[in-house]
């Protein structure tokens, strides 16, 4: 079967209601084609895990209404622009997922490299009511990554969407926004310039056909595409409500890598990221260089990124060298601890013999000093200095 065969296919089951990403899964993989399954009759159709009586029933009923060949003309006529998985361009990172998108609209400019996986992307999401230390960083890792030839994945939204679209597009990066409306539809209509500013340098996309008005249930939802388009998803700010955790969970299900920014324990908007990071999230730090090796990019050693003092644009480029940071001014049991370990590992039992401190205490010690950059945690409750 041609592909131009195969993708009116994915768009007329589509179109059947009840029928969602899932199932239609299901189809592909139990008739190997979904011209197969739409030919197939009610008593092969309810094989399949999820089809019941009242499905069967919606399939029969609405199938026998839609005409394949004219349902793609008509479509292409108002979405000249989308992809299925029939289609080579349809992003492969995503098509691994358990709910890929039967329809992906996009607008914009497209750079099949992002589409193949040979350039990677990183989605950057968070609280729409940023604070100043928020912006701050979502500017710093956006410019970074832009800079060392990630693309940033957002959902332009207000807040932190909106910061990572733009700070990628200042440093001369491109940026995938996914919205949760039509293609053509800007939500929220104030983000307007940044939406003409990423169609003229990136792309956005949705699962969601032209002229699809905002929707409290399409947000969520959207999220899964996010996560399931990048390699790895970075919390900034989240409090313990905000949508960006759905986006975090979706990333973990997919087994793709999370990171979180952390903050104070007070704070509102850093409890969600806090969480996070008790939970096993990889701790975003000033040791930008470190985050962009795991990420898989390659910048020169020896070189580190401190965090500017303001919230401008004014971002170090790699490989411009950085003097290090000196180690702040600690409490005396932190300063204890720290002073115990040393670049190599060093066992959670062989700290607190070494410091002679109660183990809480010296547990307690170690979460603050990894929350301020100065130590990491390794496989084994081993720790090391930074």
């Amino acid at each position: 079967m041609s592909i131009t065969e195969d993708r009116k296919y994915w768009l007329s089951w589509s179109h059947i209601s009840g029928i969602g990403p899932i199932l239609l899964q299901r189809l592909h993989q139990h008739f190997g084609s979904l011209e197969t399954a739409w030919k197939a009759s009610p008593a092969e159709l309810r094989k399949i895990e999820g089809f019941g009586y009242q499905t069967l029933e919606k399939v029969v009923q609405q199938r026998s209404k839609i005409n394949p060949e004219q349902l793609l003309i008509q479509h292409q006529q108002i979405n000249p622009n989308f992809w299925t998985p029939a289609d080579f361009e349809y992003p492969q990172l995503l098509r691994e997922i358990p709910s890929p998108p039967p329809i992906l609209y996009y607008r914009g400019v497209v750079d099949l490299e992002e589409n193949t996986g040979k350039k990677p992307l990183v989605g950057i999401v968070g609280t729409r009511k940023p604070t100043e230390y928020g912006i701050k960083w979502t500017r710093q890792i956006s410019t970074t990554l832009a800079r060392n030839g990630f693309t940033v994945v957002s959902g332009m939204a207000e807040g932190i969407d909106t910061e990572s679209h733009s700070s990628a597009m200042q440093a001369g990066g491109r940026t995938i926004a996914v919205v949760g409306t039509g293609v053509d539809v800007i939500y929220p209509y104030k983000n307007k310039n940044l939406y003409q500013q990423i169609l003229n340098s990136g792309i956005v996309i949705s699962e969601y056909p032209a002229k699809t008005t905002p929707n409290r249930t399409h947000f969520p939802r959207r999220n899964r595409i996010i996560a399931g388009l990048c390699r790895a998803v970075l919390v900034m700010e989240a409090g313990t409500k905000s949508g960006a955790l759905i986006t975090a969970t979706y990333a973990n299900e997919f087994c793709r890598d999370v990171y979180a920014l952390p903050g104070r324990v007070d704070d509102e908007p850093s409890q969600g990221c806090l969480k996070l990071i008790s939970q096993g999230a990889g701790l975003i730090n000033q040791q930008l260089n470190e985050l962009l090796m795991m990420l898989g990019a390659i910048p020169q050693l020896d070189i580190e990124t401190p965090i500017t003092n303001s919230i401008t644009n004014s971002v170090p480029v790699f490989p411009t060298p950085q003097p290090k940071l000196e180690t702040p001014k600690l409490e005396p049991e932190l300063q204890q601890v720290i002073d115990t370990l040393a670049v190599d590992a060093l066992p959670f039992d062989f700290i607190v013999q070494k410091t002679g401190m109660d183990a809480g205490l010296v547990s307690s010690s170690l979460l603050q000093l990894e929350l301020m950059g100065l130590v990491s945690q390794l496989p084994g409750m081993r720790y090391q200095r930074i």
